[in-house]
C-alpha cells in the first residue's frame, strides 16, 4: 500500500458555506418558501458530514466507498468527500515493553529476556490497510525477533572469544532493531530504538551458573597471579646472576624459585624460616 498525501481545503470555508446554506433555508422557511429550505437544510448536512478534525500528531486516512482516497497529515480542520470514512492514526512516538520471554541461548541453556522497543507509525495507509492491528503485530513481531537474536548467541562467553548477551548489549541492541525493523517495515513502522531491559539465566540453572562464573573468575585470577609470579622470580634470578651477589648452582636455583612462587602466590602472608646453617 502506497501512501498518498491529500491537500484538501480549509474546513472554515465549508462552515461559512453550511451558515450560508441554514441561513437561507430559515429565511426561505419563514417566507413560506418549501422546497427551497428543504434544499437548503439537506445541503447543510451533508456538507457536514465532510468536516474533519485532525490533531497535532496524527493523520487521518480517508476511504470513500471502500477505496483508498488519501492521508491527511497536517493538523487542522479540512473538507473532505462527504459521506466518506476517516479513520485517526497516531504519530506519537510509542514504547512497547515486552513480557519476559524464556529462551535457549546458543549453548542450550534457558534464560529469561526482555526488551523495550521504541517506534512510531510512518505511514498510516499501511498500518491500516497492510496488516490486522498494527499495535499487536508491533508486540508479536517484537518477541518473534527477540526469541530469535537471544538464540543466536550466549548469556555469557566464558572463553572471552565472540559476542555474548551480556558482554556486548550495544551491538545485541542494534542487531535487535535492525532485524525488527526488517519485520515491521510491511506495517508502516519505524522502529526507533530496541534494548534489552531483563537479562538472567533461569531460575533453575542460576544457582549453577552463578558457581560457573565465580569458578571462572577465581581461575582467571589465579592465572594472572601465577603469570605474574614467574615474571617476578625469573627477574629475581637474572638480577642475582647479573650482579654476582650470590652463585647459585641448581639446586639452590630451586630451592629459591620454590621459596619465591609460595611467597608471591600464598594467599596468606608468608612467614619466612631463617637458615642460620647450610642448606647441605
Amino acid at each position: 500500500m502506497k501512501e498518498k498525501l491529500l491537500h484538501p481545503v480549509s474546513g472554515f470555508w465549508v462552515l461559512v458555506l453550511i451558515a450560508v446554506c441554514l441561513g437561507g433555508g430559515i429565511y426561505g422557511a419563514v417566507a413560506g418558501y418549501i422546497t427551497l429550505p428543504v434544499i437548503l437544510f439537506v445541503a447543510a448536512s451533508i456538507l457536514s458530514t465532510g468536516i474533519s478534525v485532525v490533531q497535532p500528531n496524527s493523520s487521518v486516512v480517508v476511504t470513500f466507498f471502500g477505496r483508498y482516497v488519501g492521508t491527511i497529515a497536517s493538523s487542522g480542520m479540512y473538507a473532505v468527500i462527504p459521506f466518506s470514512i476517516r479513520k485517526t492514526v497516531s504519530l506519537r512516538v510509542r514504547n512497547f515493553n515486552s513480557v519476559k520471554l524464556k529462551v535457549n541461548d546458543v549453548e542450550g541453556n534457558p534464560i529469561e529476556i526482555a526488551a523495550v522497543i521504541v517506534f512510531k507509525v510512518i505511514n498510516s495507509a499501511k498500518a491500516l490497510f497492510d496488516v490486522d492491528k498494527y499495535m499487536a503485530f508491533v508486540e508479536i513481531q517484537s518477541e518473534t525477533a527477540l526469541r530469535h537474536v537471544a538464540s543466536k548467541y550466549p548469556y555469557d562467553n566464558f572463553n572471552e572469544t565472540g559476542m555474548s548477551l551480556r558482554a556486548n548489549a550495544d551491538e545485541i541492541a542494534k542487531e535487535l532493531a535492525s532485524e525488527l525493523q526488517e519485520r515491521l517495515s510491511l506495517s508502516g513502522v519505524e522502529v526507533i530504538e530496541a534494548r534489552l531491559t531483563h537479562l538472567a539465566y533461569s531460575t533453575e540453572i542460576a544457582s549453577t551458573m552463578l558457581q560457573r562464573q565465580q569458578a571462572s573468575a577465581i581461575l582467571s585470577a589465579r592465572q594472572i597471579i601465577v603469570e605474574g609470579a614467574v615474571s617476578m622470580v625469573d627477574m629475581a634470578i637474572r638480577q642475582l646472576k647479573d650482579s654476582g651477589v650470590v652463585e647459585l648452582d641448581e639446586e639452590r636455583k630451586a630451592a629459591m624459585i620454590n621459596n619465591l612462587m609460595v611467597a608471591i602466590v600464598s594467599e596468606r602472608g608468608a612467614s619466612p624460616v631463617i637458615n642460620a646453617g647450610s642448606l647441605y
